[in-house]
C-alpha cells in the first residue's frame, strides 16, 4: 500500500513510518522540517519518500494535495503540545489548527485519492474536554493550552465519527503517553521536562506508542473504530468504547460544516 505520514519525521510518527516502511509499504512522510525528513528517511528500510507539508497553513496542504496523485491510506498523525496562544497562517489558534483544521482540510483534499482509510491520531485529553463551536478559536474565551490541546483531540474524534458516516473507513487511535519531541515548542516544566533524559521513555516508547497506529492501518477494522491502550496511557491497543460527547452525531455533524466553512474544503461529492 502507498501510505502517507503526516509528521513521520519524529516521535509516533517517525516509529510509524518505520515500521510500516519495513512491512514492504510504500511510505511518503509529509512534515514541515523537509531536511530532517530526508535525514530520517534515509536510515528508514524500504521505499520511503518526503514531502513538505505544513499544517499550520493552507497553502501549504493546498500545494501538497495537488502533489499527490493516489494514497491507500492517510495517517493524520501530526501534532503540537503545550504552545502559548499563537496563531496559524490562516488565523486558527494553532493546537486547533495544526492538529484538527489542517487535517480536516488534507483529508478532503485527497478524498476523491484515498483508496483504503483514513487513521486519525487523538489524545485520551479529549476525555477531559470540551468542544466550543462558538468559540473554536479562542476569540473570546480565557486561553488554556491544556484546553486547546484537548479540544483539538476531542474535534478529532468527532471528525473520524462523521467521516465513517460518510461510508470511508475511518479509523481514531490513541497512542497513550510516549517519549517524543511533541512539546518541543511549549514553554514552562513541559518544554524543560521534556529534555530530561531520565523521563525517557516514561511511560512507553514512541516505538512502543506506535502499535496503535500501526493496528489502524494494517488490521481490518470497521469505519469508526477507536483504538486506546487498555491503560490509557500504556499497554496493549484494543477497540474501546467512546465518550458520548466524542460520538454525538449533531455536534460532529456542525463540526464538520464549521470546519468546511473555515478551510473552505469540504468531501468531494461521490457520483
Amino acid at each position: 500500500m502507498r501510505i502517507i505520514v503526516t509528521g513521520g519525521n519524529s516521535g509516533v510518527g517517525k516509529e510509524t513510518a518505520t515500521a510500516l516502511a519495513a512491512a514492504g509499504h510504500r511510505v511518503l512522510i509529509a512534515a514541515r522540517d523537509f531536511a530532517k525528513s530526508e535525514r530520517v528517511a534515509a536510515e528508514m528500510p524500504g521505499d520511503v519518500e518526503v514531502a513538505h507539508l505544513d499544517l499550520a497553513d493552507l497553502t501549504s496542504v493546498r500545494k501538497f494535495a495537488d502533489s499527490v496523485d493516489n494514497v491507500d491510506v492517510l495517517v493524520n498523525n501530526a501534532g503540537v503540545l503545550g504552545l502559548p496562544l499563537t496563531r496559524t497562517a490562516d488565523g486558527f489558534e494553532t493546537h486547533m489548527g495544526t492538529n484538527y483544521l489542517g487535517h480536516f482540510a488534507l483529508t478532503c483534499l485527497l478524498g476523491d485519492r484515498i483508496s483504503d482509510r483514513v487513521v486519525s491520531v487523538t489524545s485520551m485529553n479529549h476525555m477531559f474536554s470540551r468542544l466550543h463551536l462558538d468559540d473554536l478559536n479562542w476569540h473570546t474565551r480565557p486561553y488554556s493550552k491544556w484546553a486547546a490541546y484537548g479540544q483539538s483531540k476531542l474535534a478529532i474524534m468527532l471528525f473520524t465519527d462523521e467521516l465513517a458516516r460518510k461510508g470511508v473507513r475511518a479509523i481514531v487511535v490513541d497512542p497513550g503517553g510516549a517519549d517524543t519531541n511533541i512539546a518541543r515548542y511549549s514553554t514552562g516544566f513541559l518544554g524543560w521536562s521534556s529534555g530530561l533524559s531520565w523521563l525517557r521513555n516514561f511511560p512507553q516508547s514512541a516505538e512502543t506508542a506506535a502499535a496503535s497506529s500501526i493496528m489502524g492501518v494494517t488490521s481490518d477494522l470497521p469505519p469508526g473504530t477507536y483504538l486506546a491502550p487498555v491503560f490509557k496511557q500504556f499497554g496493549k491497543p484494543r477497540v474501546t468504547k467512546r465518550l458520548r460527547k466524542a460520538a454525538d452525531p449533531e455536534t460532529a455533524n456542525r463540526l464538520w460544516k464549521l470546519s468546511a466553512e473555515l478551510t473552505e474544503c469540504d468531501w468531494p461529492a461521490r457520483t
